[in-house]
């Protein structure tokens, strides 16, 4: 078997709110309170249940770099509480897999769905899989922090999905981490395997990846942000500053990316307008408009012809073109 190449070459990518939220949930339990854990990321604890769908890899490195400081190298203990569940859908095509190689093969496929830093890669080495946890890459401060948790997660992971585990042995090596376990491991069916299940979850998969892969570097990141300030209409001031920028510079760097802040806030509502009216469902115009953080419901309705005519014009292209600001 040849695994394939982990999808994402580094941690930069976005990621669901659920990591930071389990972040939070190990600090409580140490005693650190939700809006300590949280500080500095722009983040509330209202926001890790039913605000933010996502979070930029910077805000969870925050939380993390926060509960270094205040708890030391629990890295591990964190890795301890993941589950596949924990990862949403990516978790749920894991499960739904025929063999332990096929979950292995998903899982590098679309790495970018998880919470990793230290992104692991896979290989065969004789007659042992050898998983490698590198944190090669990753800032000196929380190295040893992130490179432990991420090899915890993935040990867990990878022993839930067959009774009794891989029997995968762990070894510390560097910057990182080398999970060994026998090659005959690799066939063992799945006790959830469901190729109706797999395929479903599988193509949930591919359309989120797809979303977050359209834009890349500091683009990728202003989307994220966006969302998290939609309802209050995401100005650019506020993503600026979240940023650590002040507009101006904001403004140049996404230039020299070939895109405009405007452009980007088009694309978010544009997108998440078109999610919540899926499958035909009715909203209030009204409610829309605030979801998508409009003044008024006529603004909203301006804006939706606007991304309907663009579409018309140019077919096969979803993300609205606004003048560049």
């Amino acid at each position: 078997m040849q695994f394939p190449e982990p999808a994402a070459a580094d941690w930069s990518f976005p990621r669901a709110v659920a990591g930071v939220r389990l972040l939070v949930e190990h600090a409580a339990g140490a005693g650190v309170p939700a809006e300590r854990a949280l500080r500095g990321t722009g983040l509330t604890a209202a926001d890790l249940d039913a605000g933010a769908p996502e979070v930029t890899a910077a805000q969870e490195l925050t939380v993390v770099r926060t509960m270094r400081h205040l708890l030391g190298e629990v890295g591990g203990e964190v890795g301890e509480r993941y589950t596949a569940a924990t990862f949403g859908a990516f978790g749920f095509a894991l499960l739904a897999s025929r063999t332990v190689g096929d979950a292995m093969a998903v899982a590098l496929q679309f790495i970018d769905l998880s919470f990793a830093f230290a992104i692991p890669r896979a290989d065969l080495v004789g007659d042992r899989v050898v998983i490698t946890v590198d944190g090669t890459g990753l800032p000196t401060d929380v190295r040893g922090f992130l490179v432990a948790r991420d090899a915890t997660a993935v040990h867990r992971v990878l022993d839930s999905l067959v009774p009794g585990g891989v029997g995968a042995t762990v070894e510390r090596e560097g910057d990182g981490v080398r999970l060994r376990f026998g090659v005959d491991q690799l066939g063992r069916p799945l006790a959830q395997r469901s190729p109706a299940a797999l395929a479903a979850a599988a193509q949930v998969c591919a359309e989120v990846v797809a979303r977050r892969r359209e834009r890349t570097g500091l683009a990728q990141d202003v989307r994220v942000l966006v969302t998290q300030r939609l309802a209050d209409g995401a100005p650019m001031a506020d993503v600026a500053a979240a940023l650590a920028m002040t507009e101006r510079t904001l403004r140049r760097r996404l230039r020299a990316e070939g895109v405009g802040y405007r452009q980007l806030l088009d694309e978010v509502r544009s997108s998440l307008s078109e999610a919540l009216l899926a499958g035909g469902r009715t909203i209030p115009v009204a409610d829309l408009a605030a979801r998508l953080g409009y003044a008024s419901s006529a603004a909203y309705l301006h804006a939706r012809a606007r991304w309907r005519e663009f579409s018309d014009a140019s077919p096969g292209v979803q993300a609205p073109l606004a003048p560049r600001s």
